[in-house]
Formats: structure tokens, sequence, C-alpha cells
């Protein structure tokens, strides 16, 4: 659970960890949240059971709308977030923020990093109000050729 001090106002929101047993709704998630980009099973199945990930979900009146996957790489001294969303009607709550922040804090390396759509001004916003900084650009990294804007944050 994340504190009240950190709980989107106006709506209570819980952090807790995800599991397996939550793939049905993460995947519905993923789908919703990124349709250009939404993972297959297989991939959120391995997300939701490989070690070195941080996996957490938010919840509002004990309903998932929100999740995030941080995968640990220890060997390179990073992490990345492989993935966040929130559902659009819960945007602009504060959610994927107390997302971001929870799982930076099971984070125990130098840095995270993550990669957005250039298209994508909501996220990139709020990744940088987070202490982000662009480093770099993936062409054509998405499917319908779309750029990825490569971000880094130090941690602690």
């Amino acid at each position: 659970m994340i504190s009240p001090a950190s709980q989107a106002p106006g709506s209570p929101i819980a952090i807790e960890p995800a599991t397996w047993r939550d793939l049905n709704v993460i995947r519905h998630l993923e789908q919703v949240c990124f349709q250009k980009d939404a993972w297959p099973l297989w991939d959120i199945i391995g997300i939701l059971t490989l070690p070195n990930v941080v996996r957490l979900k938010a919840l509002v009146d004990g309903k998932i709308v929100g999740f995030i996957a941080g995968d640990i790489h220890p060997s390179e001294n990073l992490a990345w977030i492989a993935t966040v969303g929130v559902l659009p009607e819960y945007r602009r709550r504060g959610i994927g923020e107390a997302l971001i922040l929870a799982c930076e804090q099971h984070i125990k390396l130098p840095a995270v990093r993550l990669s957005v759509r250039t298209s994508n001004q909501d996220a990139i916003r709020l990744y940088l109000h987070l202490g982000y900084q662009k480093i770099g650009l993936w062409k054509k990294y998405y499917q319908d050729g779309e750029d990825a804007l490569v971000m880094e944050k130090a941690l602690g």
C-alpha cells in the first residue's frame, strides 16, 4: 500500500504487488492502453512470473486501473520500466505518477530507463516532471514505424 500522503487527490488508490492471478485484467488493461502496441499473452505471462521484475498494480475501489513493470538488470546497473499504463477513465488522477514512484522505490540500482512514443506528449510531460531526461531516440521502434524516445532517471 502507498501512504495516504501519496494518494491521488479525490480518489484513494492502493499500490500492491501484481501476480499471475491478475493476468486477465492486466492483459485487458494492456489492450485498452496500448491498442497498437499491446503485449502478446506470453509477454504478459513472462512479466508476471519472471524473476528480477518489479510488478505493481494500482487499485481504486478494489478495481485494477493501472499496472507497471520494472525490469531489473543488475549486470547493466540499471532497470527498465517495461510498461506502465492507466485505464483512460482513471488518468490525470496521479495514478501513473504513484505507480512510477512506487516502482522506483523497489529498484536498488543507480538508474532507470523507459521508452515512449514520441507522439505521447502527456506521458513525456509526466516523465519530465518526475525527473526523467531524454537520452536517445530509437528510429521506427514501434510496429507502425513511430520513433521511441528513450528517457533515463538517476535514482538516489
